[in-house]
């Protein structure tokens, strides 16, 4: 069984920094390290989006929105990924969402619980 824990969000004024982290635990990790790791959010009466991801080669792409002000890392070795949020804005209020995929013979798609994410004017 996969576990995604994160931690990091909370309410932070406008322009203000937060960061998320994304720990991903299960015995499968160990013998089929995901492929990409990603941030994705859901803002209210909205579709979830990719906020960013992060390949096990280090290959990044980020949404438009969020270029220049986030930074998406990962440990390869802890299976965590992180989130460095910069110059929040209130459009980025919204409920962050981990995710870890790995395709191929033994692919698997796993969502965490969700961090709400809220920038106060």
């Amino acid at each position: 069984q996969v576990q995604l824990v994160e931690s990091g969000g909370g309410l932070v004024q406008a322009g203000g920094s937060l960061s998320l982290s994304c720990a991903a635990s299960g015995n499968i990790l160990s013998r089929f390290s995901p492929d990409t790791m990603g941030w994705y959010r859901q803002g209210p009466g909205k579709q979830r989006d990719l906020v960013a991801g992060i390949t096990s080669g280090g290959a990044i792409n980020y949404a438009d929105s969020v270029k220049g002000r986030f930074t998406i890392s990962r440990d390869n070795a802890k299976n965590t990924a992180y989130l460095q949020m910069n110059s929040l804005e209130t459009k980025d209020t919204a409920v962050y969402y981990c995710n870890i995929h790995r395709g191929g013979t033994f692919s698997y798609d796993y969502w965490g619980q969700g961090t709400q994410v809220t920038v106060s004017s």
